[in-house]
């Protein structure tokens, strides 16, 4: 055999031991996650396993992003929660097969570049608070059943079983790389628990992950109108939260990888999972940061590993429940605290004193909202919205007049910043218009008018010029201000006249009379 092959991407070599190795660990971190998301919306727990079977596979084969591992996730859990408590599973469903269309319209709309509107702050932000996230849901297995604290040797025991699990992830990549560190310290904390007979929690004392291939199912509702305006807003909720989570990971794997991926390639292949997650008794879900991870980490960066753990997931659901079930949660829960400890951007706290305080202040807020309120969509919407708020102020303040007085007594009026509606204000106060001569020049060379508040700003100073009998030349404004305003000629009154002076500029001119 070789020791290399392509999978679905020719473009890419693919180590077989790596992909194969790292694939089955992820397929072990899948099950005690899948579960506790699916117990989260109030499903059972075969419903998330069924829907980590499902999106893995299919983004794994059709996503845009090789290495990257896609599942049932905590966000989508959180939305579909309240729709499963109110109308029941099948809703829930009929939800998720219509988030999948949402998410391939968006696709094919081509929305995954608007992620290049989401600025490293709110990046930093959404990483650290899923790393908090990841962390704080693992001490839950140091609780008992009842929600107390482990005391005595039941603690002890699994405390060090943790941290052997931790230790081993850790060192083994310092000695040997011929075998993924965290299946290898899933396989040793599983053999001392087996072998030397220790008492403690299991993936089984969970629940039980015995279930057969995942039964295709039409959602059993009315196709009303009614039952419409009830799924849509789950619907659109789901789609949203999926594509920004999933995108986001995306970021996150390409800085990794140091590979670029194909957001909207990605955008299509997570609604056809979702779609086909309704469709075979699945909750639905996106891109898994902790997963992703954990793949990444262990050198997978193709399609096969991806493949690999959900066909495991499925061999573990259909054939292997009694020996799965008997892997400690220690194991999973060791690993994904280094996932948390890796996933943490520590790089972020060291560029506080560097960084801009309003974007220290968004990290932290995108931070705090992403832990606080577990809603991922909400957190990065609104670090987008403050660092757009904060640059549009940043730039209103930078709008800027050198003036002066030529030979003829002509006063210039040079304008440098963009001219938009933030800076509009700024602008007007610029001028001098009773104190100044007969005619005046204001030369836009170093700046852009922007929207239509800026050309109504324009307007509105040439009209204060004209009903004081005062001739107003614009000068140097770039092409694209020239379409815009060519374009607002309708609604705002607009001369141009070519200003023979200036091969490459236009002089727009208000004859007055």
């Amino acid at each position: 055999m070789k020791k290399y092959l392509n999978l679905f991407d020719f473009s890419q070599k693919v180590n077989y031991r790596t992909e194969v190795l790292s694939g089955l660990t992820v397929a072990l971190a899948l099950v005690p996650e899948a579960i506790a998301f699916a117990l989260i919306a109030g499903l059972s727990p075969l419903t998330g396993l069924y829907a980590a079977f499902v999106m893995g596979l299919v983004t794994s084969i059709l996503g845009g992003r090789p290495g990257m591992i896609s599942g049932a996730t905590g966000a989508v859990a959180v939305v579909i929660v309240s729709l499963a408590r109110d109308y029941g599973v099948e809703y829930v469903f009929a939800a998720v097969v219509f988030a999948g269309m949402l998410q391939i319209i968006a696709g094919l709309l081509r929305l995954g570049k608007l992620m290049r509107l989401v600025p490293h702050p709110v990046i930093f932000g959404f990483v650290n608070g899923l790393a908090i996230i990841i962390f704080m849901s693992q001490l839950d297995q140091f609780k008992t059943l009842d929600g107390s604290w482990l005391t005595g040797s039941t603690l002890y025991i699994f405390l060090g079983l943790v941290l052997l699990t931790m230790l081993v992830i850790w060192g083994l990549p310092r000695l040997s790389k011929v075998v993924p560190a965290s299946l290898a310290a899933i396989l040793l904390v599983f053999g001392i628990v087996f072998f030397f007979n220790i008492e403690t929690r299991t993936i089984g004392d969970i629940a039980s992950i015995q279930g057969s291939f995942p039964p295709f199912h039409i959602p059993d509702l009315p196709f009303t109108l009614e039952t419409l305006k009830i799924i849509f807003p789950y619907a659109a909720i789901v789609a949203g939260v999926g594509l920004i989570e999933s995108l986001l990971t995306l970021n996150i794997v390409d800085e990794i990888t140091e590979t670029r991926g194909r957001g909207n390639k990605e955008a299509v292949a997570q609604g056809t999972a979702n779609i086909l997650s309704g469709l075979f008794s699945g909750m639905g879900g996106c891109a898994m940061i902790g997963q992703s991870l954990i793949n990444t980490s262990n050198g997978a960066r193709a399609r096969l590993s991806g493949i690999v753990a959900a066909v495991m997931l499925l061999a573990f659901i259909m054939f292997g429940s009694s020996l799965i079930e008997k892997v400690p949660m220690a194991a999973l829960t060791g690993l994904m605290i280094m996932v948390a400890l890796g996933t943490f951007e520590w790089a972020s706290l060291r560029t506080f004193r560097r960084m801009p305080k309003s974007d220290v202040l968004v990290m932290i807020l995108v931070t705090l909202v992403t832990v606080f309120l577990h809603n991922l969509a909400l957190a990065v919407l609104v670090g987008v919205i403050i660092s757009a708020l904060v640059f549009a102020w940043d730039n209103a303040i930078r709008i800027r007049a050198r003036k002066s007085i030529d030979e003829d007594g002509v006063k210039h009026y040079e304008i440098y910043g963009p001219l938009f509606f933030g800076s509009t204000t700024l602008f007007a106060e610029k001028f001098d218009v009773l104190n100044d001569p007969d005619e005046v020049v204001i030369d836009f060379a170093e700046s852009r008018v922007v929207d239509m508040s800026a050309i109504e700003a324009v307007n509105k100073i040439t009209e204060r010029y004209r009903k004081v009998g005062k001739k107003v030349h614009l000068k140097h404004l770039s092409k694209d201000c020239i379409r815009l305003l060519k374009n607002a000629d309708d609604i705002i009154e607009v001369n141009m006249l070519e200003d023979p002076t200036y091969k490459v500029a236009v002089d727009k001119i208000w004859p007055y009379k």
